[in-house]
């Protein structure tokens, strides 16, 4: 999304526009998946194995 601010434009419409497109942007919350994956292996073990291979 493209907002055009212009010279002369008062703050409060500046931060109101910006707020609007901030809101949008944040709408996912990421953190409610955190610890949710269940694993039988290590993951810094399985990342270090994965760099590996590249060798």
């Amino acid at each position: 999304m493209i907002t055009i601010i212009k010279k002369g434009t008062p703050r409060d419409e500046i931060k109101r526009r910006l707020d609007k497109i901030i809101s949008k942007k944040t709408s996912s919350n990421i953190l409610k998946y955190a610890g949710k994956l269940k694993t039988v292996i290590d993951p810094v073990e399985y990342q270090k194995q994965m760099r590996d291979e590249w060798q």
